[in-house]
């Protein structure tokens, strides 16, 4: 399959348009590789050691979920780590595509895969944008868990350097009815609250906003943004296989930018 052939497939299925007017989504670098056998190397992020991989790896393009450019640039200079990927991309022809609130939205996309792991039941979006569309997604335990046992499902599931929650006086209370946001979803914690929701998981929260979910009698659940949305890369990962692409890999040297101190 042609990249051209593979993006059309893509924006089929997750229009760049859905994105929102803060976002970038869509191609970020395209070096001429549109007619070219799609050789692609999947990330969460399109960093300068993704960039390296790709490379060694003869890929043409680098599918990420995060922008390279989410701001207009006003320069591009030596020793910038944006300039250097638009260097080694033009020198070794590998395009950039994003895919970011678009992906977000759809079916087997961030929140969608995030749900499937906790093996949530009877899934709705926590807001619907169109179409059975939406950010997030909240749904029902079968069978119900602990907080402890749903604690330690999604620190087995997932595998989050750090696993950060409300504070709360019974870890044996029974949750139900769970809601899931891949990466920064502490914004969408009243529209959680509005769902009937025990638990939500998603991360990037600050202090406060642990205060403001607490206040909504909501436990709030931050597993990382790395561990929330890496997951549906290699979902994506496992799409472009179907599709009998010459070749595609999860990257393995996108970064979670975080580390902890024993």
């Amino acid at each position: 399959m042609k990249i051209a052939d593979l993006i059309t497939w893509f924006e089929a299925w997750a229009n760049p348009a859905w994105c929102e007017s803060w976002d970038n989504c869509g191609w970020q670098i395209e070096p001429g590789v549109l007619q070219e056998k799609a050789r692609v190397l999947v990330c969460l992020t399109p960093t300068l050691a993704v960039m390296q991989e790709a490379i060694a790896l003869n890929a043409n393009l680098i599918f990420a979920h995060h922008p390279l450019i989410f701001n207009p640039l006003k320069s591009l200079r030596t020793g910038e780590a944006i300039a250097e990927m638009v260097r080694l991309a033009f020198t070794h022809n590998i395009g950039i595509y994003t895919a970011h609130t678009n992906f977000d939205q759809v079916q087997d996309g961030t929140a969608d895969v995030l749900g499937q792991i906790l093996e949530l039941k009877e899934v709705t979006p926590i807001v619907p944008t169109q179409g059975g569309l939406g950010y997030g997604r909240v749904g029902l335990l079968e069978p119900f868990l602990t907080l402890q046992e749903l604690l330690a499902a999604i620190q087995t599931r997932l595998a989050p350097p750090n696993l950060i929650f409300s504070p709360t006086a019974d870890l044996q209370q029974t949750i139900s009815r769970v809601a899931v946001l891949g990466g920064s979803g502490a914004s969408y914690i009243s529209a959680v609250a509005k769902t009937g929701a025990q638990a939500y998981l998603t991360s990037d929260c600050k202090f406060h906003q642990f205060q403001e979910s607490r206040d909504c009698n909501l436990i709030l659940i931050d597993a990382g943004h790395y561990a929330t949305e890496r997951p549906a890369c290699d979902r994506l990962v496992q799409k472009f296989q179907s599709l009998n692409l010459d070749w595609v890999q999860l990257s393995k040297n996108d970064e979670d930018f975080r580390q902890f101190f024993a």
